[in-house]
């Protein structure tokens, strides 16, 4: 079995369809099929149901297209083995960060591994933590760093806590709660709330624990955008429960925070890698650069 037949069948597995996987490839059809056949021969099981329209994999060929993946994935990886062999202290890294917890930490990142390793570049790649968990799963990045706990499939990954802090109630300064030295969740009961989407941890952990204290938050505006649910409330259309960092990007002079009474509500944050993953002598120096540094917050 030849390598380049695993990843001729790989596409055709893909596009579900010889043709549009022979263009793909850029190999006439017949010798397409003939690839995908010679591995059935060999291996003495139909790997494609093709009795359909539309291809599919049968269970045999389920098992021999992961695990086809998985021999290309390691394939992938030769040169980096190699540079690591070789002391190469080079390399490109993807970081899967929500972004408003790159917006706190990334540049801090960003500038303090620099000055370690100026020849391996970060990526960061931004999307909400359930998103980050599955791209660290399927390897697609090399580690995120999301709002603990973790949503799923925790026994899959290698977690190491980055960051604790407070959360900080936001309000613009004519708010009755503005002059307060500290307020209740229970007391804003009957706010208008501005809230992160639904793709994002932190709107479902503020839901989670306002109905901890007996209600359910009435949320006048959801957005993707941090700065965003700063010039809501600075349009004093709401209030906004955000972490205690944060307060140092707000430029806003009419935005003020106010500390919340509460032992239970802190945010979390950890360094989350696939476990079995190979480590890269660059993921190894970034992930000890960032345990290292988890108490260095500027």
């Amino acid at each position: 079995m030849e390598i380049r037949d695993l990843h001729y069948f790989i596409e055709v597995a893909n596009h579900k369809n010889f043709t549009k996987a022979a263009a793909a490839v850029h190999l006439s059809q017949t010798a397409l099929s003939k690839a995908v056949k010679k591995i059935e021969t060999e291996l003495g099981v139909e790997l494609l149901d093709r009795s359909m329209r539309e291809l599919k994999l049968t269970d045999a060929g389920q098992v021999v297209y992961n695990q086809a993946l998985k021999a290309l994935s390691t394939l992938d990886k030769l040169p980096n083995l190699l540079d690591d062999l070789m002391n190469l202290q080079s390399g490109e890294l993807k970081l899967g960060i929500p972004p408003l917890i790159g917006t706190l930490f990334f540049p801090r990142i960003a500038k303090g591994f620099n000055d370690l390793y100026p020849n391996v570049s970060l990526e960061l790649v931004e999307y909400g933590a359930k998103r980050i968990e599955t791209l660290v799963e399927e390897d697609q990045v090399d580690l995120g760093i999301i709002m603990l706990p973790v949503n799923k499939h925790k026994d899959a990954f290698h977690i190491c806590p980055f960051i604790e802090e407070q959360f900080l109630l936001y309000v613009h300064e004519s708010h009755p709660f503005a002059s307060r030295q500290f307020v209740t969740l229970e007391q804003l009961k009957d706010e208008k709330f501005i809230m992160f989407s639904e793709e994002f941890t932190l709107h479902h952990r503020l839901i989670q624990e306002t109905l901890r204290t007996g209600f359910m938050p009435n949320i006048a505006y959801k957005t993707s955008q941090w700065d965003l649910i700063i010039e809501l409330i600075a349009a004093k259309l709401g209030i906004g429960i955000l972490p205690e960092s944060l307060s140092k990007k707000v430029t806003d002079p009419s935005v003020t925070t106010v500390p919340i009474h509460d032992e239970l509500l802190r945010w979390e944050l950890g360094v989350i890698t696939r476990k079995e993953k190979y480590m890269s002598f660059a993921l190894k120096e970034l992930l000890a650069f960032l345990t290292s540094s988890k108490d260095k917050k500027q």
